[in-house]
């Protein structure tokens, strides 16, 4: 005689098995996602992500032309310049570069633990983009009150910048948008070609990869610019008043509410 559980009474009495309620429950949970997402409207992140392009390629005329031949976001050529500096090429500073490196990595840690803690996306966002319009606001009273012309001066602006990028770096690469780096080109003009109806490709993603790379472009024309009339301490605040209405942006768009 077969002896029956209570385990079997519930499969055979209490219901579709277990396994079907479960696919069942996965697909309400998916259908709530996409009804408020379609409630939701656009997500504003990708346009968020361009204004932040425009405003890295302003943040690197500002530190190249203006603090001496280094980069704070670019940190693919801030290397190379480290290189420069190693071998004693004139106009480049090994110290001041190698300080710049060090911050940015610092800021992406800094990312990096906002991503453990913060789970929610949004928040996650506004949380980097409110840290680094301080951090340059600071690096603005820096440059302000110790003036670049001076060694210490200069390195602190240099550290405080490359920290925030650093930052928007690491969660713009959480974030993992396709082809919205907001400082690297390298892999979206590869993409680009390589994946152009010249090479037989598509062009996927043609539109957003052409739209960055006018977007850094554009913002290191506009820093170079404004570097001439506000200076290094002026071009960084407008800089932090132009994340902080970025971020309000962002925060005011329903669809930043999407899950």
């Amino acid at each position: 005689m077969r002896l029956v559980t209570i385990s079997d009474r519930c499969l055979r009495g209490c219901g579709p098995p277990l396994r079907y309620r479960h696919a069942q429950d996965a697909w309400t949970t998916r259908k709530t996602i996409m009804t408020l997402t379609r409630r939701a409207g656009p997500d504003p992140l990708p346009m968020a992500l361009l204004v932040l392009t425009v405003l890295s390629g302003s943040v690197d005329a500002v530190s190249y032309l203006g603090l001496g031949h280094v980069f704070t976001a670019n940190m693919t050529g801030n290397v190379v310049i480290l290189g420069f500096a190693a071998v004693g090429t004139p106009g480049f500073s090994a110290t001041a570069s190698l300080i710049s490196l060090l911050a940015f990595l610092a800021g992406a840690v800094v990312a990096g633990r906002l991503d453990v803690h913060l789970r929610s996306r949004r928040l996650r966002i506004l949380t980097t983009l409110a840290v680094q319009a301080t951090v340059l606001t600071l690096a603005a009273a820096a440059a302000a009150v110790l003036g670049p012309p001076t060694l210490s001066g200069r390195y602190a602006v240099i550290a405080l910048v490359a920290v925030a990028m650093g930052l928007q770096n690491g969660t713009v690469r959480l974030l993992a948008v396709p082809d919205m780096t907001t400082t690297v080109l390298t892999r979206t003009l590869t993409g680009l070609a390589s994946e152009s109806s010249l090479a037989g490709g598509t062009n996927a993603g043609a539109v957003r990869r052409i739209a960055s790379v006018l977007c850094l472009l554009t913002g290191a024309g506009l820093g170079a610019l404004a570097l001439r009339g506000a200076g290094v301490a002026g071009v960084l605040l407008g800089l932090a008043l132009a994340v902080t209405l970025t971020a309000a942006g962002y925060a005011a768009h329903p669809g930043s509410r999407r899950p």
